[in-house]
C-alpha cells in the first residue's frame, strides 16, 4: 500500500460523495487547502509529471475505503478475545461489566495493531484508518464488543495503549455503575428485605401499579418513606428483568413451560418409517359456512409427514377416519402417541387400535410437550395456512377483536373487506385445501429437524419395509359404526335388538354375546362378531328396515336355523361362510393432488400385514351376498359350465379412459403396480393421448 496518491489514483477509489475524476480531485484539494501543506504535497516522480498527495490528507471515509481495498477486511482472531496476560486474580477484582469492557478494548487494540502490521503503515495512520473502518461497520466484531465500545477515536486508542503498558490490562476494565450498584435505599434497606418483599408482591399480583407497591412497602418498612416513586419504578424494572424466569414460573406456568423449561430436540428417537405416529386435534382458526370445524393431524415422527382430517365436531369417528387416511397413504404404524382427550381414549378408538395391532402411548395429563412434534404441526397449520383462508377468525381473542374492528370500520365506510371473518368454504372444501397444503407446501418444505431435508425426501429415500393392508374393505369394516352403547348385544330367540328393532340372525345361536357393527349404507343390516371382535359370526337383517316381508323372513330364518342345528360343528362353520352379505360400498375419502415437483417416490419393499381383527373383518367383507328373504323357488345349477368370453382389444377411447383412471388413483395417493406406471408413462407421450387430452380441454373451456 502506497502513502502517496495522484489525482488519478484518488479518482479510481470511486467513493460515494467524493470526486470521481482527476479534475474533481484537484478542485477538491484546492478547496480544502491541501496545496498549503508543503510536506503533504509533492511533485510526482516519473513519466507524466503532476502532483501526489499524502494519504494523511484524505477524509476518514476515503482513507478507510483505500485501506480496505489494499489490505482487505479486518478479521479479529480468536486470540484477540483471550489475552495471554489475563489472570484469575485480575478477573476476581473486576465486575462482569468491567471484564467485558476490558476484553472488548483489548480486542480492538489487537485488531488495530494487526492492521498496522499487515498494511505496513505507521501506528498513527493505522489508527486513523481503523477508527474510520470501525465507524463504517467494516470491522467484523462480536455484538458484545460493539455494545461495550460503540464509538472510538484515535486519541482513545492511544490512551488505552498507555494504560495497558503502564498499569496493566486490568486498568482497561471500566464499570460505570459499580460505585452505586446495590447500594440504594430500596435494595439495601432492611438487609435486602424490601427487594424480596417487592419480588413476592409482583409474583402474587403482577397487575399492581408502582403506586400500589410503594404504599405496601412504606407500610411494611417505614424507613423507606422518603424514597421517590421513580426509584421504586427502577427497582421494579430491574426485578422484572433479572428475575424474569422466576416470575414467569410463578405467574404463568404455561408460558414458563413453553419458553424456559429445559427440553430436548430428540425426545422421540426413531429409526424407521411408521415406527411412531403422533395425533392431535384442535379447533381450526377458520370459520366455514356450515360452522367452525376441528382439524385432526397425524405426524410420522421419522419423516415428519403430515395428514389433516377436518371434522365438524371432536369425536371418536374422526380419529378412526384420520387413521384410515394415514394407513392407506403410509401403511400401518407400530405405535401411536395421543393425549388423554375423550375422542382418543374412547372405547371404540382403543378397540380399533387393538384390532389393527397398534400400540397406543398416552401422554401424562397436562403435559403437551410429550407430543411436541404434532403440537408444533398444529401451530404451523394455524399460522401458515389458516390466515390465507377466507373466514380466518384469528388465533386468540385479541386477534379476533382486531378483525372485528376492521370489518366494522369497513362497513362504516361502505367498503367490503373480504378478509374480515367472511366464511366462503364448506367443511368439504376446507378438507381439500388442507390436503393440498399438507401434500404440497408442508411435505416439500425443508425441515430443521430433518437437517434441511423435506418430509417427502425422507419418506421417498426410505428403503425399509412398509406394512400394507391388502384388503381395504376389511379396514373399512373395522371403521364401521358400532351399535349404540358399547356395541355388545346378546342374541335372543327374536334376534339382536338394536335401537328398538330386532335383527334376525339365524346363523348365531341364542344366548351368544356378540359385538355389533352397523352397515353405514343400509340401516337394515348389521355385522356380528365375537365379543372380542376377532371372529366374524355372520350378518343380521331387520325385515322392516330392509323392505322384506317379516313373516316370510321369520320362516326362512327358522329354516336356516334348523339346518344349522342339524349339522355338526365343522359343517356349521362351513355353512356360515356360505351365507355372504351384500357388497359394501367403499367409503371414499379423496385427497388433493400431490405437488411432488420433480421428485418421484419409488415403490418400497412391502409386506402383507394382518391381525385377527383384520382377518375377521376380511372374512365379513369377502362373504357373498345373502339370498333375498324369502328365497325364490328358482335356482341355478352350480355345475353349469359357462363359455369363456373372449377379451377384445382396447379401443383408443378405452385406453384414454384407463390412463385417466390411473392418474386419478395417483392423485388420490393410491398405489399402482410398476407395469401400469410404465404403461402410463409411455402412453402419455403418444399422439393419441395428447389428442384426446387436447380435445377434452377445449370441450371443458367451451362449457365454461
Amino acid at each position: 500500500m502506497r502513502d502517496w496518491l495522484s489525482a488519478q489514483d484518488l479518482a479510481l477509489l470511486a467513493r460515494a460523495g467524493m470526486p470521481a475524476t482527476e479534475r474533481g480531485w484537484r478542485d477538491y484539494a484546492e478547496r480544502e487547502g491541501w496545496f498549503a501543506q508543503n510536506d503533504k504535497v509533492r511533485a510526482r516522480q516519473g513519466r507524466g509529471g503532476g502532483l501526489e498527495f499524502h494519504i494523511d490528507l484524505l477524509p476518514p471515509a476515503t482513507l478507510a475505503a483505500y485501506v480496505a481495498k489494499h489490505v482487505g477486511a479486518v478479521d479479529l482472531k480468536a486470540e484477540c478475545f483471550s489475552p495471554l496476560e489475563t489472570s484469575a486474580a485480575n478477573d476476581a477484582q473486576l465486575t462482569l461489566p468491567a471484564v467485558e469492557s476490558r476484553d472488548a478494548r483489548l480486542a480492538l487494540l489487537a485488531a488495530a495493531d494487526r492492521l498496522a502490521r499487515d498494511g505496513n503503515m505507521s501506528r498513527n495512520l493505522a489508527d486513523r484508518a481503523f477508527v474510520a473502518l470501525y465507524h463504517m461497520a467494516k470491522i467484523e466484531v462480536a455484538p458484545w464488543v460493539r455494545e461495550a465500545c460503540p464509538k472510538i477515536s484515535t486519541p482513545t486508542l492511544w490512551r488505552w495503549r498507555r494504560q495497558k503498558d503502564v498499569h496493566g490490562i486490568s486498568r482497561l476494565g471500566v464499570d460505570k455503575g459499580a460505585a452505586r450498584r446495590g447500594k440504594g435505599a430500596l435494595e439495601s434497606g432492611e438487609q435486602g428485605k424490601v427487594r424480596a418483599f417487592l419480588l413476592a408482591a409482583i409474583a402474587k399480583q403482577p397487575h399492581l401499579t408502582s403506586d400500589h407497591l410503594k404504599a405496601l412497602c412504606e407500610d411494611r418498612f417505614p424507613s423507606i418513606k422518603g424514597v421517590s416513586l421513580r426509584s421504586l419504578q427502577r427497582l421494579r424494572a430491574k426485578i422484572e428483568r433479572e428475575d424474569k424466569v422466576l416470575l414467569t414460573k410463578a405467574t404463568n406456568p404455561d408460558a414458563f413451560k413453553s419458553k424456559y423449561r429445559l427440553t430436548g430436540s430428540n425426545s422421540h428417537p426413531v429409526s424407521r418409517l411408521n415406527e411412531l405416529w403422533q395425533i392431535d386435534a384442535s379447533p381450526a382458526d377458520v370459520m366455514c359456512v356450515d360452522g367452525r370445524h376441528s382439524v385432526y393431524l397425524c405426524v410420522d415422527i421419522f419423516s415428519r409427514r403430515l395428514i389433516v382430517y377436518v371434522s365438524k365436531t371432536p369425536r371418536a369417528e374422526a380419529v378412526a377416519l384420520l387413521i384410515r387416511r394415514a394407513i392407506l397413504a403410509w401403511g400401518v404404524p407400530e405405535r401411536v402417541h395421543t393425549d388423554n382427550g375423550s375422542d382418543f381414549t374412547a372405547k371404540s378408538t382403543q378397540r380399533l387400535f387393538a384390532a389393527l395391532g397398534i400400540e397406543v402411548e398416552l401422554s401424562r395429563p397436562f403435559q403437551p410437550q410429550e407430543k411436541g412434534h404434532v403440537e408444533r404441526a398444529v401451530r404451523t397449520f394455524q399460522h401458515d395456512l389458516a390466515p390465507l383462508i377466507a373466514g380466518f377468525i384469528g388465533h386468540n381473542v385479541a386477534d379476533r377483536k382486531v378483525i372485528e374492528e376492521r370489518r366494522a370500520f369497513s362497513q362504516r365506510l361502505g367498503l367490503d373487506d373480504a378478509g374480515a371473518m367472511k366464511p366462503q368454504y364448506a367443511g368439504a372444501e376446507l378438507q381439500a385445501i388442507c390436503d393440498e397444503w399438507a401434500l404440497g407446501r408442508y411435505a416439500n418444505r425443508p425441515h430443521s429437524g430433518l437437517n434441511g431435508a423435506t418430509p417427502f425426501q425422507i419418506a421417498a429415500a426410505f428403503d425399509g419395509v412398509v406394512r400394507r393392508i391388502d384388503d381395504r374393505r376389511a379396514l373399512d369394516l373395522l371403521l364401521a359404526p358400532i351399535a349404540g352403547g358399547d356395541g355388545t348385544r346378546i342374541v335372543t330367540k327374536k334376534g339382536v335388538r338394536i335401537d328398538h328393532s330386532y335383527y334376525l340372525a339365524p346363523n348365531v345361536m341364542p344366548e351368544t354375546r356378540v359385538f355389533v357393527r352397523m352397515d353405514p349404507e343400509d340401516m337394515g343390516r348389521a355385522w356380528l362378531f365375537s365379543e372380542d371382535g376377532a371372529e366374524f359370526l355372520g350378518e343380521a337383517i331387520c325385515p322392516e328396515l330392509a323392505g322384506i316381508d317379516p313373516k316370510a323372513a321369520v320362516m326362512e330364518a327358522r329354516a336356516q336355523q334348523k339346518r344349522l342345528l342339524e349339522e355338526s360343528a365343522a359343517e356349521l362353520r362351513a355353512d356360515m361362510r356360505k351365507i355372504k352379505p351384500r357388497d359394501m360400498v367403499d367409503v371414499i375419502v379423496r385427497q388433493a393432488a400431490k405437488d411432488a415437483g420433480k421428485l418421484v417416490e419409488f415403490p418400497k419393499r412391502e409386506e402383507s400385514y394382518s391381525t385377527p381383527g383384520l382377518e375377521a373383518a376380511a372374512e365379513a367383507a369377502g362373504v357373498a351376498p345373502a339370498p333375498a328373504l324369502p328365497i325364490s323357488h328358482q335356482s341355478v345349477d352350480a355345475k353349469t359350465e359357462v363359455a369363456p368370453v373372449k377379451k377384445l382389444p382396447e379401443t383408443p377411447h378405452q385406453r384414454f379412459r384407463r390412463a385417466r383412471e390411473l392418474k386419478a388413483r395417483l392423485a388420490n395417493n393410491e398405489r399402482i403396480d410398476m407395469e401400469e406406471m410404465r404403461w402410463l408413462a409411455v402412453y402419455e407421450q403418444s399422439h393419441e393421448y395428447r389428442g384426446f387430452a387436447d380435445f377434452e380441454s377445449k370441450f371443458e373451456k367451451a362449457l365454461r
